[in-house]
């Protein structure tokens, strides 16, 4: 009787050892294997494919915007010194001393200013001939618009090929892992070496590309920024003489009063 009442639990107890005791080899196994670090999991696990998307887009990347960060400086674009001298100038009515000014400065403000003002007709003192020196700061912005998009052009070459490489890698990875399924070799371990390159090689060709649509948009809003300001300084100046001009006039057509 009393063997009948401890069998199911000797049974349990028996199976109980005997799953902890193949199990034990399996969990001495799994804690001495060594975790890895974020550096081997994230970036060479990938394989020199995403060590190459990483280097290529990132150091690329990063020069870039160093360098436009420097070159798109109010500055370089329209410095406060060059527009108070050039205003005092107009003002006066002094435009071949502006001329020579803006020939000597090395600013987007100057060198437009440079190229624009030898069209001011004093035979038009109207207007001192507005629309061919407007025209010429048009044209002035398109050529220079062509020179200095370019550096900002690159950030957007690399967010479109940041995608591509990691599609490709995506792609190289998949013909890995089936490469791993037609030899018959189904280890789990191989196949998920494969995947990870594929995996890998998205997920950093994504990170690249988002940084540098971010990057590209950013530097092409400061670019038309600074050069709206320079073209609102230029229409500034050209403001100024023409009230200099014609002020004497405008004021005689603005009654002072009316008499009661």
């Amino acid at each position: 009787m009393n063997y009948l009442a401890t069998s199911p639990l000797k049974t349990a107890g028996i199976t109980l050892s005997t799953i902890l005791l193949s199990s034990a080899p399996l969990l001495a196994e799994e804690a001495a294997k060594p975790k890895k670090s974020a550096l081997d999991a994230y970036l060479l696990d990938g394989g020199p494919l995403t060590i190459f998307i990483v280097a290529f887009g990132l150091i690329s990347l990063i020069g870039l915007t160093v360098f436009n960060f420097i070159n798109l400086s109010k500055a370089k674009y329209c410095p406060d010194d060059l527009k108070g001298a050039l205003l005092d100038h107009m003002v006066n009515c002094r435009v071949r001393s502006a001329i020579e000014l803006s020939a000597s400065h090395p600013s987007y403000l100057g060198r437009m200013m440079a190229y624009a003002l030898p069209n001011v007709d004093a035979t038009r003192p109207e207007d001192l001939g507005r629309d061919g020196v407007e025209d010429s700061m048009a044209d002035f912005s398109i050529n220079e618009g062509r020179k200095n998009m370019v550096w900002i052009n690159l950030i957007s070459l690399v967010a479109q090929a940041a995608p591509m490489l990691g599609l490709f890698g995506t792609v190289f990875g998949m013909i890995g892992a089936f490469a791993k399924l037609e030899d018959g070799d189904a280890d789990p371990a191989a196949l998920a070496g494969q995947i990870s390159i594929a995996l890998l090689t998205t997920m950093w060709g994504l990170i690249v590309a988002i940084l540098a649509v971010f990057a590209y948009f950013y530097f092409k809003g400061r670019y038309q920024a600074l050069v709206a300001e320079c073209n609102q300084s230029a229409e500034e100046l050209l403001n100024a003489s023409v009230q200099t001009v014609n002020g004497d006039a405008q004021l005689a057509k603005i009654p002072e009063g009316l008499a009661v």
